[in-house]
């Protein structure tokens, strides 16, 4: 049984479910609870294939099974459609009737959960990051903007074929090895490309075979099932992965090639992506010495739920409105900062502009648009975000200006009134995550 008070952290894949926490030593390790695949995790059973919440609910129950409810507990969800997922782990983990109260239960994005993997161990500085996460379904890139208090997911592409990523990499290996791609052929494949030394061997044959095809193509690398799977098998099959990266790369971060890639999911294990990534002149960064990168999202997400490293989903940059004052008799146009740096958080509360801890009071003229800015604190550097036609009132009506980020990362403006009223909201889009890329106005 685990300590109560303890935190948990789940991450649901398309073919394996990974727990994690932090152990005594304050380091998280990998949970596998009884049914688990050695080194993967557990197996999505098969009636809740594509049903990422029955996948979340069955995991959690074969955890339970053996161990106290953690107190505190932090499902990893993709950066696509993250408010959808975020809902539909919230439904699955819910307690059921007269079983007691559930735990407080969370979500994290794979991009900022494996990002506080390697904030916790320094293994990242402010900058600009692209978090690749390579799976059985899809490979989906998110480019991330990281400073000291906060990370902000800047765009994110996602390359999903109809027969999956990595599961379409794996299919066309047993193929060609003659066997079927059922469930059994691609645990066998997993377990021999986990065996020691094949990794080294499949990188020596592959070098071997790019220099001399005729002598090395139908070299094994690997035996499943008793069946070869050769040298030209691997290379022939290998564009379904560097392909599909590289357009999802591309459309992320457009023809620059300077950004750091951080490389993690079940498909990041195949060493030939590395060298297929430096001879495109795309810089990597090293996860932490001895991490599996299919468990990397979890093992951050354990940081976070156990309150070892800050998930800085935050908003990185300040929030500010145009406003109109007067000046020694004489109209003068100003600027209002409505949050600073790295306090919005997604799904969490509005922030008001405030001066010495109390709400600013403003007034609103229909006929003088205001203009939405972000930029970073102390730089002058920004850009416009949208110009909004807000509802005038009479001269003494005053409001509260705020602003929002709901948990999809759309950002409203929010004005509350000081008396008698319905609060309104007015949409403001995605936020610029990198103001050194995003530049030009959003929507009308």
């Amino acid at each position: 049984m685990t300590a109560p008070g303890h935190s948990l952290a789940i991450d649901a894949g398309s073919r394996y479910v990974r727990l994690a926490r932090v152990g005594p030593g304050g380091t998280p390790e990998p949970v596998e609870p009884e049914g688990a695949v050695p080194g993967e995790g557990l197996p999505v059973p098969g009636a809740a294939a594509g049903d990422r919440g029955a996948a979340l609910r069955a995991a959690y129950d074969a955890y339970l099974r053996h161990h106290d409810a953690p107190h505190r507990l932090l499902v990893v969800v993709p950066q696509h459609d993250r408010a959808a997922h975020a809902r539909r782990a919230a439904d699955a983990l819910a307690a059921p009737p007269g079983a007691g109260p559930a735990p407080d239960v969370r979500t994290l994005a794979t991009p900022h959960a494996v990002l506080a993997l390697l904030r916790h161990t320094g293994g990242v500085a402010p900058g600009r990051y692209a978090v690749c996460d390579l799976g059985a379904a899809a490979a989906e890139v998110s480019v991330c903007t990281v400073t000291p208090g906060a990370v902000a997911v800047a765009a994110t592409s996602r390359h999903a074929p109809d027969d999956g990523y990595g599961t379409g990499f794996d299919t066309a290996l047993l193929t060609r090895a003659g066997l079927p791609p059922d469930e059994d052929h691609r645990r066998a494949l997993a377990a021999v490309r986990a065996e020691p030394g094949a990794a080294r061997r499949l990188g020596l044959v592959l070098d071997r075979a790019a220099r001399d095809p005729g002598r090395f193509e139908a070299t094994a690398v690997h035996h499943v099932a008793g069946r070869p799977v050769t040298a030209g098998a691997v290379r022939s099959a290998l564009p379904l992965l560097t392909d599909g990266l590289d357009r999802a790369l591309a459309e992320a971060l457009g023809p620059g090639r300077d950004t750091p890639l951080a490389l993690v999911g079940g498909v990041a294990r195949l060493g030939p992506l590395r060298p297929h990534l430096d001879g495109a002149g795309r810089p990597l960064t090293a996860l932490p010495e001895g991490t599996d990168p299919a468990h990397a999202a979890v093992l951050g997400a354990a940081l976070v739920a156990a309150g070892r490293v800050d998930p800085a989903d935050r908003y990185p940059y300040e929030v500010r409105v145009g406003a109109h004052r007067t000046e020694a008799g004489h109209p003068a146009d100003s600027e209002l900062l409505v949050s600073a740096a790295g306090t919005l958080e997604p799904g969490g509360p509005v922030v008001f502009a405030e001066a010495d801890g109390q709400r600013i009071g403003v007034r609103t003229r229909a006929d003088h648009p205001v203009r939405v800015r972000v930029g970073a604190p102390g730089s002058g550097a920004g850009t416009p975000v949208r110009t909004l036609t807000l509802p005038g009132g009479d001269a003494t009506d005053r409001f509260h200006v705020g602003v929002r980020i709901a948990v999809d990362g759309t950002a409203a403006l929010v004005l509350h009134p000081l008396g008698a009223g319905t609060p309104g909201a007015f949409p403001l889009g995605i936020l610029p995550a990198d103001i050194g890329t995003d530049s030009k106005e959003v929507g009308p």
